[in-house]
C-alpha cells in the first residue's frame, strides 16, 4: 500500500496536507496556505497559475519530473456551487455491516430484482464486496448521533429512546448539580448542550456528527409506525409470523438504479442486521431519462424537456403510456416527442374513435346493455349463438386479460402496455370494428346487431379496466361513460371496481389461430396491392395459397369469406404443393447463426444455400430443419434464415414466416367496372358525412353523365343505390349546382346528394 502523505499538526496529531478549507498547510513551504483550486478563492482574487501549474514547474525546474502533461477526466463538483469537491479523511463512526454480509447476500436471493441482473450482479456484487458502513456525517441539518463520550473517551453510551434521554438528564442533574431540561427540539445545537454523566461521574458530551440520511431512509419501514414504541404487532406480527394485520415486509418498492447502494442497501442492511429478514419482496429499479439521442437532458445543454408543458399538451395518460411502453422501467428511456405523439395518436385516438364508433350507433338504436330499441331482448346473448368475430375477439380478449394480469403480477408493465395498445389497434379497431360495420348501420334490429352492441361494449368496457393502472383519467372517462347508460355495475369509479378475470372457457385458440392466419394473408395481400399501387376498392380476381398442411387448409377455409371481403377478391385457389409454382430464395441469417455454429458458419451457409424447394417447403412447414455438418447437428429453426419468393408473370408474391400468397393483379373490363362503382360508393359517402346527414337518412342522387361511369352503372346501379341509400339515381349532362368531386385516373364530376 501507498503511504498517506500525512503530517504531524500543532497538537501532535498526523493530518493531510489540505486543511479543511481547502488550503496546504504550511508545512508545505512556499506553498503554505494557497488554494489547491483556483475555484475555491473570492473572485478577482485568483492567481494567474494555479498551484497544480506552479508544483508542475517546480518539478520539471528541479528535474524531478520525467514529462508533464495536460490531462482531460471527468472531476467531482458541487451541485449546489459547481466548484470542485475535495476528498477529506476524517474519523467516523461504523456499523459493522461485514459481520452479516453473508447473511445480506443469502436474504437478496429471496427478492424479486427486476430486472434481475441489477439483483444478481450489480446489488449482489455490492455485497460480496461490502465494507463496514460509514454511519457519521460531519454536517450540522440532520439526525444526530445520539452517542455521548466521557473527554478522554474511555467510555460511552448510546441513546435509545426520550425514555432513555430523560433519565441521563435526570442522572446528570443529580450527581453533577446540572439544572437541564429535556430539549424541545432534538437536532443541533440544541442537543449539543445535554450532558450525560458517566457511570464513574465523569461528565459525558455528545458526538457531533450527524447520521447518514440514508439510515433514515433505511429506517422507514419501522419510523413510519413509530416502532417499537407503537404499533409494534405491525412488524412483529411477520416476523414471527402471528395471525393479524401485518405491515412488512413491503411487497413492492421502486427507486433508481443509482439506490443500489444507497436506499436499497440501507433497508436490506437494516432489516438483516436487526431482524434477519428482508425489506420488501419485489423491486424495481428505474432506468434514466434521456433526451431522444441517448444524451442526458441539461438545461444548459438545451436537450431537457419541460415536465409540465409536456403534460399540457399530450396528457398526463398518454405521456405516462409513452414512457411505460416504450422501454423497460428498469432500462434507460430516450425520451422523443414524436414517439408520445404516436402513442396519443394510436392508442388513445383509435380507442377514442371506437368508443365513439360504438356510441354514435348505440344511441341511434337505444342501447342500454340488453335491448334495443324496437327490439327487446333482456338479457345478454349467450357466447355459442354470438357470431364467430364475436366469439374470436371475446376468446383474444379474454387471452389478453390472462396475459396482461400475469404481467402486472409479475412486475412487468411494459408488456401488459404494449399488449394492450396491440390489441386496440391491430385486432380492436383495424380488424373487428372494420369487419363488423355494417352489423352497427344496418337498419334490421336483431339478436345479431344485438350482439355486436354487447360485444364491442364488453371489449371497451374490459379494456378500460385492463389499462386504468396507466391510463388513470382515460380509463375512468371511458368506463363512466359506458357504465353511465347501462348501470352493469354499481361502481362510481373504474377504480373501484375489480380488475377483469379470465373466462377460460370463452377462449378457443383454435379460432384464434385462423383468425391470425385471415389477418395475416390479408396484411399480405394489402401489402402486395400497395406495391402495385392497386387500390382496395378495385377488385381483384384470385389469390393462390399454397397449402402448409390439410389442418392449416381447413383453418383458412372456415374465414375464406371473410377475408375475401377484407381483401376485395373474388377467390381462393389452395395449391399442395408450390414447389412448380413459387420459386423461393433461402439465405442464412448470420446474427442467430454466427453465435451458434461458430467455426461451421462457412460449411453451414454452403448448406443452406444448397436448399432445394423441397428443403424450404420442409423448413416452412415443421419450423425447424437439421444441418449435418461434419458429424454435428445443428438445428435451424426460422429465425435463422431470410426466405424470399419470386414473382410469377401476371402475379405478385409474398411471404410471412411459414405462409406465402400469391396474388392474380391482372384487371378485367367486369373488374374495373365495379372498381368504378366502389369509388361513386365512397365519394358519396364522403359528400354524405360532409353535409352531416343521419346515418338513416335516404337521399336523392343526381350525377353529371361521363364515360368512364357508364359500365359502372349498367352492371352495379343497384348496388350503389343500396349502399348509399338512394331512393333514385338520376344522371344529367348538366349539373351546376352540384359538388365535384375526383374519382380516379384525374376523372372530376359532380354530384348532388339531398335528403329523400
Amino acid at each position: 500500500d501507498i503511504p498517506p502523505m500525512l503530517v504531524m499538526n500543532e497538537e501532535g496529531d498526523l493530518v493531510p496536507l489540505v486543511d479543511l478549507q481547502g488550503r496546504f498547510r504550511p508545512e508545505m513551504g512556499e506553498f503554505g496556505g494557497l488554494y489547491v483550486k483556483n475555484e475555491y478563492y473570492k473572485e478577482g482574487e485568483a492567481p494567474e497559475r494555479s498551484v497544480d501549474v506552479e508544483l508542475a514547474i517546480k518539478l520539471k525546474t528541479e528535474n524531478k519530473a520525467f514529462k508533464v502533461e495536460k490531462y482531460k477526466h471527468s472531476y467531482p463538483h458541487c451541485w449546489r456551487t459547481d466548484k470542485p469537491v475535495l476528498y477529506y479523511p476524517l474519523d467516523s463512526w461504523f456499523v459493522k455491516a461485514t459481520a452479516k454480509k453473508e447473511r445480506m447476500s443469502e436474504l437478496n436471493k429471496s427478492i424479486n430484482w427486476k430486472p434481475k441482473a441489477t439483483g444478481e450482479k450489480r446489488f449482489g456484487g455490492w455485497l460480496d464486496n461490502l465494507q463496514d458502513w460509514n454511519l457519521s456525517r460531519s454536517r450540522y441539518w440532520g439526525i444526530p448521533l445520539p452517542i455521548w463520550r466521557t473527554e478522554d473517551g474511555s467510555e460511552e453510551v448510546c441513546i435509545g429512546s426520550l425514555e432513555e434521554l430523560q433519565a441521563g438528564i435526570d442522572a446528570a442533574n443529580a450527581q453533577l448539580g446540572l439544572t437541564q431540561d429535556m430539549p424541545k427540539d432534538l437536532h443541533r445545537p440544541y442537543i449539543d448542550n445535554v450532558v450525560l454523566v458517566s457511570s464513574t461521574g465523569e461528565k459525558m458530551t455528545r458526538e457531533t456528527d450527524l447520521i447518514d440520511v440514508w439510515f433514515d431512509s433505511g429506517s422507514m419501514p419501522y419510523a413510519q409506525w413509530h416502532y417499537p414504541f407503537e404499533n409494534k404487532e405491525l412488524i412483529d406480527n411477520a416476523l414471527q409470523g402471528k395471525p393479524g394485520e401485518v405491515s412488512y415486509p413491503a411487497d413492492f418498492i421502486a427507486e433508481g438504479v443509482d439506490q443500489t447502494r444507497g436506499w436499497f442497501y440501507t433497508l436490506h442492511a437494516i432489516a438483516t442486521m436487526c431482524f434477519d429478514s428482508v425489506a420488501y419482496k419485489n423491486v424495481v429499479s428505474n432506468g434514466l431519462v434521456l433526451d431522444k439521442k441517448g444524451q442526458k437532458m441539461s438545461k444548459s445543454k438545451g436537450n431537457a424537456v419541460e415536465p409540465f408543458e409536456t403534460l399540457n399538451k399530450y396528457g398526463a395518460d398518454a405521456t405516462r403510456w409513452y414512457m411505460l411502453t416504450n422501454a423497460q422501467p428498469w432500462d434507460n428511456l430516450k425520451f422523443d416527442e414524436l414517439g408520445l405523439d404516436e402513442t396519443r395518436r394510436k392508442l388513445f385516438g383509435t380507442l377514442y374513435n371506437t368508443y365513439n364508433f360504438f356510441a354514435t350507433y348505440a344511441n341511434v338504436d337505444a342501447y342500454d346493455g340488453a335491448n334495443l330499441s324496437s327490439f327487446d331482448y333482456g338479457k345478454e346473448v349467450p357466447l355459442e349463438q354470438r357470431s364467430e368475430i364475436d366469439r374470436w375477439i371475446i376468446s383474444l380478449l379474454n387471452s389478453l386479460v390472462k396475459e396482461v394480469d400475469e404481467d402486472f403480477a409479475n412486475y412487468e408493465p411494459t408488456n401488459a402496455g404494449r399488449k394492450i395498445a396491440d390489441f386496440v389497434d391491430r385486432h380492436l379497431s383495424n380488424w373487428y370494428v372494420r369487419l363488423c360495420r355494417r352489423r352497427f348501420w344496418k337498419g334490421e334490429k336483431n339478436e345479431d346487431k344485438l350482439a355486436a352492441y354487447q360485444t364491442l361494449y364488453h371489449c371497451l368496457a374490459t379494456l378500460s379496466k385492463l389499462m386504468a393502472p396507466i391510463a388513470p383519467f382515460f380509463s375512468d372517462w371511458l368506463y363512466q361513460n359506458l357504465n353511465t347508460v347501462t348501470q352493469n355495475e354499481q361502481h362510481i369509479s373504474v377504480h373501484l371496481a375489480f380488475f377483469p378475470e379470465v373466462q377460460e372457457a370463452a377462449i378457443d385458440k383454435e379460432l384464434e389461430q385462423r383468425m391470425s392466419y385471415a389477418q395475416r394473408i390479408t396484411s399480405l395481400v394489402l401489402s402486395l396491392r400497395k406495391k402495385e399501387a392497386i387500390r382496395v376498392r378495385q377488385p381483384l380476381q384470385k389469390i393462390l395459397l399454397p397449402v402448409l398442411d390439410k389442418a392449416f387448409q381447413t383453418q383458412v377455409e372456415a374465414v375464406e369469406d371473410l377475408i375475401l371481403s377484407e381483401l376485395n377478391v373474388k377467390a381462393f385457389e389452395y395449391v399442395s404443393d408450390a414447389s412448380g409454382i413459387i420459386k423461393k430464395g433461402i439465405k442464412p441469417n448470420f446474427k442467430t447463426l454466427g453465435k451458434r455454429l461458430g467455426k461451421n458458419m462457412k460449411a453451414g451457409k454452403a448448406a443452406i444455400d444448397a436448399f432445394t424447394q423441397v428443403d424450404i417447403a420442409q423448413l416452412e412447414k415443421a419450423g425447424v430443419y437439421t444441418l449435418d455438418l461434419g458429424g454435428e447437428a445443428f438445428d435451424l429453426t426460422m429465425e435463422d434464415v431470410s426466405i424470399t419468393s419470386e414473382d410469377i408473370e401476371g402475379w405478385m408474391v409474398a411471404s410471412d414466416a411459414e405462409i406465402t400468397v400469391a396474388l392474380d393483379v391482372k384487371l378485367t373490363p367486369e373488374l374495373e367496372a365495379e372498381g368504378m362503382a366502389r369509388e361513386l360508393v365512397n365519394r358519396i359517402q364522403n359528400l354524405r358525412k360532409d353535409k352531416d346527414f343521419e346515418v338513416t337518412d335516404r337521399i336523392l342522387l343526381t350525377l353529371e353523365n361521363h364515360s368512364a361511369l357508364n359500365d359502372a352503372l349498367a352492371q352495379f346501379k343497384d348496388y350503389i343505390c343500396a349502399e348509399v341509400l338512394a331512393t333514385e339515381l338520376n344522371l344529367v349532362d348538366n349539373l351546376p349546382t352540384g359538388d365535384e368531386v375526383e374519382l380516379i385516373d384525374g376523372i372530376h364530376l359532380k354530384m348532388s346528394v339531398v335528403k329523400s
